[in-house]
């Protein structure tokens, strides 16, 4: 059985390109996309950290 694993090097790109893609459909989404991808970053990065 295949272990999927992701990195910050994968991860990021990923999270950046699906913030861009709701920012683009939904505008008015701006605030809460950027305070979302923030937060998940910071907490991804802490976890990396351990």
């Amino acid at each position: 059985m295949a272990t999927i694993t992701l990195n910050m090097s994968i991860l990021s790109p990923l999270i950046a390109l699906g913030a861009g893609i709701l920012i683009l459909i939904m505008p008015r989404l701006l605030n809460y996309v950027v305070a979302g991808y923030l937060i998940l970053v910071g907490i991804l990065g802490l976890a990396a950290g351990l």
